[in-house]
């Protein structure tokens, strides 16, 4: 395993116990306010959009209070809420209850992540620094475990939901003890680490952030991707209805992603940090997901109608396993670490206000003839990758600024897969 220290396999193993707990009830919750709780169409929409607007839009939040308060009091606090959000969504039986049930546990992760994934970037450059280990390994790692657990937490849910009377109660419960280990863990091993020392004179971090131009590129940049990812929840079903006549392969695709991203994200990552510098990898990522699009109408149809949809899903997720730990490396390179909490949660956010605009526009996208459709979505990625040509990062570029936010020249790599000084 790349993450050798034992405070990076904590951070790694918390993704999976985190993202298992999460989706072992997420995908049941629609079903369970549509038929559990005989909610409108429209209602079970709006709840889940607070979810998503609760967890996604506030990450600013909680990579803030990371930056001021250091990781562990918001970890901590991220689980706690957690516990008490699953608990409450599992006796939740009125809209008022449910909202604010999802209100908590979306706000848990607001919380929770961008600290956790914060704390893994500056891990991962400090674990660079001393073997020559490339950071982009170490953030592969973390984001394999956190598919491993998406991929577990759905299997752990059906299993409660069969066995089990309780159902959608029984995966609440099931997902909450889940984070009491979490809490227990971190409690006990998680250490206590200062906030960053703060020095007069210095212009508010937000304001420093938005002013940041190479980081609000790559934000760009990365908000192209998050926007076609989704497209794995709006356009990928289309495409699977009209290829088939029903949905039932969805399950199968989703679970191929998650198990190429669990088998092939350490390999392609460790060989890609040897032979592509950061923003090349980007770069070659976003391409990939254009690809992705651009082979939907050119697949021939294959056995029961799944070869496009599954060409596009093959494709999409390389492109993701290639630019994820790309992007999320360069960060560190980008803002002074002192801010690096609220530009975790930063990216975040502003690549879920893009998803929130971009799925209106994408979803106009399906009434459309399909040349233009693919076309039209293959383009976004395009121009991400054409967004993230201009930046000119270094993984050395923070010391040859002088400490300040770390903007140099791309080099390439040297033969043990580090940076040229």
């Amino acid at each position: 395993m790349t993450a050798t220290t034992p405070y990076l396999r904590l951070l790694t193993t918390t993704q999976f116990a985190f993202n298992t707990g999460f989706y072992a009830v997420l995908p049941y919750l629609a079903t369970h306010l549509g038929t559990g709780l005989g909610m409108t169409g429209w209602l079970v929409g709006l709840v889940l959009g607070l979810r998503t607007f609760s967890q996604q839009g506030l990450f600013v939040i909680g990579g803030a209070l990371t930056d001021r308060y250091g990781p562990r009091p918001v970890v901590l606090a991220g689980c706690a809420l957690r516990i008490a959000g699953f608990g409450w969504l599992a006796f939740a039986d009125s809209t008022a209850t449910v909202i604010g049930a999802v209100l908590l546990t979306g706000f848990a992760a607001a919380l929770f992540s961008p600290a956790v994934e914060s704390e893994t970037a500056r891990e991962a450059v400090r674990h660079e620094q001393r073997t020559g280990t490339p950071r982009a390994q170490v953030l592969a790692a973390f984001s394999a475990a956190g598919q491993a657990g998406a991929f577990l937490g759905p299997l752990l849910g059906s299993l409660l939901l069969l066995l089990l009377d309780a159902g959608f109660r029984a995966a609440c419960l099931a997902g909450a003890l889940v984070f009491v280990g979490v809490l227990a863990g971190h409690a006990r091993l998680m250490p206590h680490r200062a906030p960053v020392t703060r020095t007069g004179g210095r212009r508010r971090p937000m304001r420093r952030i938005l002013t940041n131009r190479p980081f609000l590129l790559l934000c760009l940049a990365y908000s192209s991707y998050l926007v076609a990812y989704n497209q794995l929840y709006l356009s990928l079903p289309a495409e699977v209805q009209r290829a088939t006549g029903s949905q039932a392969a969805l399950g199968w695709l989703f679970a191929l992603s998650s198990l190429l991203v669990v088998c092939a994200q350490l390999p392609l990552t460790r060989w890609s940090a040897h032979r592509l510098a950061p923003r090349t990898a980007l770069v070659t990522g976003l391409t990939t997901v254009a690809a992705a699009f651009a082979a939907v109408p050119l697949t021939p149809a294959g056995p029961a109608g799944l070869l496009p949809p599954a060409a596009l899903v093959l494709l999409l997720t390389l492109g993701q396993m290639l630019l994820v730990p790309a992007a999320r490396g360069l960060v560190p390179d980008l803002v002074d670490d002192r801010h690096l909490g609220l530009a975790t949660g930063a990216l975040s956010s502003v690549s879920g206000l893009a998803v929130l605009g971009g799925s209106a526009a994408t979803g106009a996208l399906l009434d459309a003839p399909a040349a233009v459709r693919w076309a039209a979505l293959a383009a976004v990625p395009l121009a991400g990758a054409a967004l993230a040509l201009t930046l000119p990062v270094s993984m050395d570029g923070k010391r040859a600024a002088g400490g300040g936010i770390g903007v140099g020249v791309e080099v390439p790599p040297t033969r043990s897969g580090g940076r040229t000084p």
